[in-house]
C-alpha cells in the first residue's frame, strides 16, 4: 500500500481539524491542560511499545494513532498559548534531525551505529549550548531508562568500561558488596536496612550498565521477563488443574516442578 503525498497531507490536516473541533466542542477536551494530558501521553507510549514488542502490527497501527493524537493535542495547547503550533513542531524536528545527521546531509563520516550515537551526543552539546555531563536528563523517566541515559552521558565523555567484561566485573563486585551487608532474613513489610537498600540499588545500576554494553534495552527485557514469568505461572496452574491439583496449595518444590514443565511450553 503506497500513500501519495496528497493523501498523507489530507489525512494529517483532517486530524488537525478534528483535534480543533474536539477542543472546541467536547466538554472533556476543553478542560484538559498539558499537566492532565501528559499521563495519557505516557500511557499511550507504553501501549505503542507493547504492540511493537509483541509484533502485533494491527495493534501497533491503532496505538500509533492514539500517540499521534496526543502530539496533535499538546501542540494545539501550545498554539493557544502563542508558544508555537504543529507546524513549528514539524519544522523543528525536521531541522533538528538534519542537523544531527551530518553523515547523511553533510560530509561527516559515520559508518557504524555507535559512531552515529557519539556524533549525536556531541552535536547536542554543540548545537544547543548544553552544559554539564548530564544536561537535560528528565527525572520523570522510568528508573531503568533513567539509569541507562545517565550511563550513556557518562560514556559520551569517556567515563565507561571499555568492554562487557568490565561491566560484568563491576556487577559481580556490587553483588559481593550486597551479600556482605545482609544480616539474616528481613521481617516482611518493614523498612529495609538502608545499607542493604543502597547496595541493591548499586546492583540494579550495574545490571543496567551491563545491559547497555550488551545493546539490550533493560526496560523492554525486564517487561519481557515479567511476561514470561506470568505466562509460566499461569501454565503451571493450568497443568496442575488438568491433573486435578490445586497448584496454590502445593509445597514450593511441587509448585516448582509444574513451573519447570510450563517453561518448556512458554
Amino acid at each position: 500500500m503506497t500513500t501519495t503525498r496528497d493523501e498523507l497531507a489530507a489525512a494529517l490536516i483532517d486530524l488537525q481539524e478534528l483535534t480543533e473541533r474536539l477542543r472546541r466542542d467536547c466538554p472533556w477536551d476543553r478542560e484538559q491542560t498539558t499537566r492532565t494530558i501528559v499521563p495519557h501521553t505516557v500511557e499511550e507510549a507504553f501501549e505503542v511499545a507493547d504492540a511493537a514488542i509483541n509484533g502485533d502490527d494491527a495493534k501497533l497501527l491503532d496505538e500509533l494513532g492514539d500517540l499521534l493524537f496526543q502530539s496533535y493535542f499538546l501542540a494545539l495547547i501550545l498554539s493557544e498559548r502563542g508558544a508555537g503550533d504543529l507546524t513549528d513542531v514539524a519544522r523543528g524536528i525536521h531541522a533538528k534531525l538534519v542537523a544531527r545527521h551530518p553523515h547523511v546531509f553533510g560530509d561527516v563520516e559515520a559508518e557504524t551505529a555507535g559512531r552515529v550515537r557519539e556524533n549525536w551526543e556531541r552535536l547536542k552539546v554543540e548545537q544547543e549550548s548544553r552544559t554539564g555531563v548530564f544536561h537535560d536528563v528528565p527525572e520523570s523517566l522510568p528508573a531503568l531508562l533513567l539509569a541507562r541515559k545517565i550511563q550513556r552521558r557518562a560514556a559520551s565523555v569517556g567515563f565507561d568500561y571499555p568492554d562487557v567484561a568490565g561491566a560484568l566485573g563491576d556487577l559481580a563486585e556490587e553483588l559481593d558488596e550486597l551479600k556482605a551487608e545482609l544480616r539474616g532474613e528481613p521481617v516482611p513489610e518493614t523498612e529495609p536496612d538502608r545499607r542493604v537498600a543502597e547496595e541493591l540499588g548499586d546492583v540494579l545500576f550495574a545490571v543496567v550498565n551491563t545491559a547497555r554494553k550488551l545493546n539490550v534495552d533493560p526496560e523492554l527485557e525486564l517487561r519481557g521477563a515479567a511476561a514470561r514469568f506470568r505466562a509460566r505461572v499461569d501454565g503451571a496452574v493450568a497443568l496442575a488443574a488438568a491433573e486435578g491439583v490445586d497448584w496454590t496449595s502445593l509445597a514450593l518444590a511441587e509448585q516448582d516442578s509444574y513451573f519447570d514443565r510450563a517453561k518448556g511450553t512458554v
